[in-house]
């Protein structure tokens, strides 16, 4: 990265030939092989490394702090730039570290203090700086002078130093929440409405959706929601999850299922038991998904069929979602021409749903115990082959079997009880 030999060489200040020391040390340290050191004695070392590591980062930002001169005989745009391409760091790191280095130089100076002493870990920094700042913006929500909000932020920075020898990021973090409270609490509960306020005004401003399509037959969405949107989601996400076995628990069939996974489902779940009645119009009409698919592939369950924007499904998954969405399947005669645009009155009423959640109480794939509220309504006789949508020729299947049932790979039997038992193709 750097010629050490040059630099030692050029050394003439007695901090670079601090510096200069400490890597030799480091050089010693590094001849040294860990591997046998004694539980006791790693745990240690865990410890004291961190605390080197941190120091050294802490310093490394003060120096940063105050190199502006540098970017500037360099042409750089600034020294976190410099920083990023001179000692191959990753730029956001090195923005991340001047901004640091610059708040505890300026303005925060027992941070800094802290910092450089090792009581406080560069994470543990980056917290109360950015809690710290914060609450300086929020002078203009209070009636208070300047000299009473600065002794106020005193406090504040005290408080926070103190109490990182006790808590880590995480929870310095939820203290910094409330720290109104505790260094000011006739200012706290005017402060905190208004940030509320803010804070909510923002987080709809910064409300964004997207979806782009993968081209393997998958699709990544990201999402920025206000959290009690986000909150609401993940209820609804969690009521969808198997509530008989926890996070990453294995499968039935012994392979374990990330939790990330399993909440991916439920979301798929959650869109598909949406009632599309209800929801706002789109086009004239309530929001309908379109499918085309070949006659031939309707009724055997073969080929594939076609979404609105073109995407492709297999038939079995479109023979599956006509069991639960407000699908219009335009059905292709051998000249492509539509035979049929379907009909509405396909999907289980909800009185229905409840009867067969009475009578079938749970999943109905032989020896699943899914209760009966996290289950679909299937059509024993498939709704897209004339099956009707009656009681008696329906049953409740939970996700994964709804989705075995409608594929090819896998034959399925109705048992005398009524279960149904699933056995993959050979």
């Amino acid at each position: 990265m750097f010629s050490r030999e040059a630099t030692m060489a050029d050394t003439a200040h007695p901090y670079l030939a601090d510096v200069g020391c400490a890597e030799a040390f480091l050089d010693k340290i590094a001849d040294r092989d860990p591997t046998f050191l004694s539980v006791s004695e790693k745990r240690q070392a865990l410890r004291m490394t961190a605390h080197l590591a941190s120091r050294a980062q802490a310093m490394h930002a003060r120096v940063i702090a105050c190199a502006d001169d540098v970017a500037d005989a360099d042409g750089c745009r600034d020294v976190a730039a410099w920083v990023a391409h001179r000692t191959h760091t990753a730029g956001p790191n090195a923005r991340r570290l001047q901004r640091l280095g610059v708040a505890c130089e300026r303005r925060w100076h027992r941070v800094g203090t802290a910092l450089a002493g090792g009581h406080v870990s560069l994470d543990q920094g980056h917290v109360i700086v950015a809690a710290l700042d914060d609450l300086t913006d929020a002078f203009s929500l209070v009636e208070a002078t300047a000299d009473e909000w600065s002794a106020m932020l005193a406090r504040a920075e005290t408080y926070l130093v103190e109490q990182a020898a006790d808590f880590g990021p995480r929870e310095l973090g939820r203290l910094a929440e409330r720290l109104l409270e505790v260094v000011a609490p006739e200012w706290a509960e005017q402060v905190e409405e208004e940030q509320l306020r803010a804070a909510e005004r923002r987080a709809r401003r910064r409300t964004t959706l997207g979806v782009r399509h993968v081209g393997d037959g998958s699709a990544i969405i990201r999402a920025q929601v206000p959290e009690s949107v986000a909150l609401r989601l993940s209820t609804m996400l969690e009521s969808f999850t198997n509530p008989r076995r926890a996070a990453d628990e294995p499968a039935a069939d012994g392979r374990r299922v990330p939790y990330e996974r399993r909440l991916g489902e439920a979301f798929c779940s959650l869109l598909e038991a949406i009632d599309p009645s209800r929801l706002p119009l789109h086009g004239g009409d309530a929001t309908t998904l379109v499918i085309t698919m070949d006659l031939a592939a309707l009724v055997d369950g073969l080929g594939s069929a076609t979404l609105a924007d073109g995407s492709r499904i297999t038939a079995g998954e479109a023979r599956r979602l006509a069991c639960t969405a407000n699908l219009v399947p335009a059905v292709l005669g051998t000249p492509s021409v539509p035979l049929d645009l379907g009909r509405a009155n396909r999907l289980f009423s909800p009185g229905q749903r409840k009867a067969l959640a009475i009578r079938d109480r749970e999943c109905r794939a032989d020896g699943c115990t899914i209760p009966s509220t996290w289950c679909e309504a299937h059509h024993v006789d498939p709704w897209s082959a004339g099956g009707k949508t009656d009681l008696d020729k329906g049953i409740l299947l939970c996700g994964h079997h709804h989705h075995l049932i409608h594929d090819d790979r896998y034959l399925h039997q109705r048992m005398p009880n009524g279960d149904i038992r699933f056995t993959r193709r050979t």
